[in-house]
């Protein structure tokens, strides 16, 4: 019986003549969206380690042509850029650090049903998600609080984000039974022992999706600094990459060239170049937090 319900199994999976042309298109659109998503990271990694001069015929497609690291040595040569990528890395682990502890502090509380005028205060938290002070009364408040051309500046503004608020609160609402926290309640626990001993370690998918979410917002972030920052060694790695792809603006190097044409070939290899290192963090942390979108995500967000 077990040998004919085996053959069955093995005749089930087979697929006809329709069925493999299907798979094979579907496969091949995967395919062609894959290659369509990863070709501008592939291009900008093959022109920041190609000859200059091959990048700007347009000989560089896909592979690097001419394999050569100017445009790191360049890059890597200034002081400023290290200042930039010290001052990002402090503001990722030190501003993501608040969100989560903001975020995931004030869900809990949200989130439990004993607590008073829990309705109107989420309603005013989703609020501010269509409507805020605008940008001039921000920075008039910030400005206000001696936050201006402060360390501080980039991490405290925007400590909560109402979108990632709710998904954290949904998500403690819904996956963690309150009978769990009436056991611990029961034992002794305190409203602290419960977030810390029961509600955090079992909400680990949505932690590591805030992580990721905050993260990329204050890695990528350069607005804030571009309004609340003056000095230049307080401001990230974002604003010198704007520098030279937007201004096309060159840091202070100290580079000893032939000619200006030269020059310009160099700062063309360099923009390639520092968008890989400003991409690289991201790039290694995505794959270790990804297995926790399907589920952080989804949990959260079904249910209100």
């Amino acid at each position: 019986m077990n040998r004919n319900q085996t053959v069955t199994g093995r005749n089930a999976i087979k697929l006809g003549t329709a069925d493999k042309v299907t798979m094979g298109v579907i496969y091949f659109l995967l395919g062609v969206a894959v290659f369509i998503t990863l070709y501008p990271l592939i291009f900008v990694f093959s022109a920041s380690v190609s000859d200059p001069y091959a990048v700007y015929g347009g000989k560089v497609w896909l592979f690097p042509k001419g394999l050569q690291w100017r445009g790191y040595t360049e890059v890597f040569s200034s002081h400023w850029v290290f200042v930039g990528y010290r001052n990002s890395l402090i503001y990722l682990v030190l501003g993501t650090a608040l969100n989560l502890f903001v975020t995931f502090t004030g869900s809990y509380a949200l989130s439990r049903k004993d607590i008073y005028l829990r309705g109107l205060l989420t309603g005013i938290i989703v609020f501010t998600m269509w409507f805020n002070g605008g940008m001039i009364p921000t920075f008039l408040l910030v400005k206000g609080l001696g936050l201006v051309d402060s360390f501080w500046a980039m991490i405290v503004i925007g400590a909560v984000n109402a979108y990632n608020f709710i998904i954290c609160r949904s998500f403690i609402q819904n996956s963690i039974p309150e009978e769990l926290q009436e056991a611990g309640r029961i034992d002794g626990c305190n409203d602290f022992a419960l977030c810390a001993r029961i509600v955090l370690p079992l909400s680990g998918p949505i932690i590591a999706v805030l992580t990721l979410y905050y993260g990329l917002e204050h890695w990528n972030g350069y607005f804030n600094a571009m309004l609340y920052l003056n000095r230049r060694e307080l401001q990230p790695l974002q604003i010198f990459l704007r520098e030279i792809l937007l201004q096309d603006q060159t840091i202070d190097l100290s580079m000893d060239l032939e000619s200006l044409q030269e020059i310009e070939l160099i700062k063309r290899v360099m923009k390639y170049s520092l968008i890989i290192i400003a991409s690289l963090p991201m790039l290694i942390l995505y794959p270790f937090l990804q297995r926790f979108f399907s589920k952080g995500v989804m949990i959260g967000a079904i249910k209100g």
